[in-house]
């Protein structure tokens, strides 16, 4: 960004993030549940990010979108654990204006990013049960590579236009944000500019980026719950439902809790529920997602097996 537009975010070059200061006793016990937390979803995801690379079972567009589902929860967690934790040990919960603005950017970008990528994970399981004849030859290797990009590309892309202006805000008084990290809602009550334009054109994007995804993402579980419901044996309904209970779970909790967020007036009274849940869709998401996919999808499972097998054989053997 141009630094003219810089000029007009603050006046002093710092921000306060009041975080979970309302619990003072539980201070140390947080910063250790967060740290757990924290390696738990990092080596998970990371996990799942090798297994998919080193297996050649899992070279397929499924596992390829869930490795790129892995590399993002790595990515989303990263942009806002590690400063929180950070605030828990030095006691310091200060942000500069442009690092509050750097982590809003990045995590606009990542929900934005996550909201595409399970449409398109859905997509997937679509066609897989719904069109098996056609799956083949319309989900490629090439193909699947092309919609996760785009994905990661309308992410950053529509991030960038709600930055842009932000940035263009001016904000007064005390920069105090009661939330744990830079978030819109946050930041807009900080400003004493007209945000408007702000509100409209987010609303705009907010169809774009979350809504649209949604209800693809529904209109596909709908698919493809009537087709396996139409399936004669029980044994085979059990069989389709497994290959997509794990994505359905996932979205599940992502898009409710994201909805309930968003949708929750930021009165002073459900501020600290409204922090609940956005903890929930931050901090927890990341971290069972590799815990539903490893623990409910048997390729994956076997796959693990394998490689703990392996690494056990080379222990003795040395």
């Amino acid at each position: 960004m141009e630094k003219g537009k810089w000029e007009n975010c603050t006046s002093s070059a710092e921000f306060v993030l009041l975080g979970m200061r309302n619990v003072p006793s539980l201070q140390t016990p947080l910063f250790l549940l967060l740290l757990m937390v924290y390696l738990i979803t990092v080596a998970g995801n990371i996990l799942i990010v090798v297994l998919v690379v080193a297996d050649w079972h899992l070279h397929t567009p499924m596992y390829f979108l869930l490795g790129n589902l892995s590399s993002l929860e790595i990515s989303y967690s990263s942009t806002i654990l590690p400063q929180l934790l950070a605030s828990f040990l030095t006691g310091d919960r200060t942000i500069s204006a442009r690092g509050c603005i750097a982590q809003f950017y990045f995590f606009a970008s990542f929900v934005v990013t996550e909201c595409f990528l399970l449409a398109v994970m859905s997509y997937d399981r679509y066609l897989a049960i719904c069109q098996p004849l056609l799956y083949a030859s319309l989900m490629t290797q090439k193909f699947s590579l092309q919609l996760a990009a785009a994905s990661w590309l309308v992410g950053l892309l529509i991030s960038t236009v709600v930055i842009s202006f932000i940035s263009e805000l001016k904000f007064c008084g005390p920069k105090v944000i009661d939330h744990f990290f830079c978030d819109f809602k946050p930041l807009l009550e900080l400003t004493c500019s007209d945000t408007s334009v702000v509100i409209i054109v987010t609303f705009f994007l907010s169809f774009l980026d979350l809504v649209f995804p949604f209800l693809f993402t529904v209109a596909s579980y709908m698919c493809i719950i009537a087709t396996i419901l139409r399936i004669p044996s029980s044994v085979g309904r059990q069989k389709a439902f497994c290959t997509c209970s794990s994505h359905l779970t996932v979205v599940t909790v992502f898009y409710g809790t994201l909805i309930i967020v968003y949708m929750l007036p930021r009165t002073p009274r459900l501020r600290q529920l409204n922090k609940v849940f956005s903890f929930s869709y931050t901090v927890l998401t990341p971290l069972v997602n590799p815990l539903i996919y490893s623990l409910r999808n048997r390729e994956v499972r076997e796959t693990l097996r394998k490689a703990v097998r392996k690494a056990l054989v080379c222990t003795q053997s040395s």
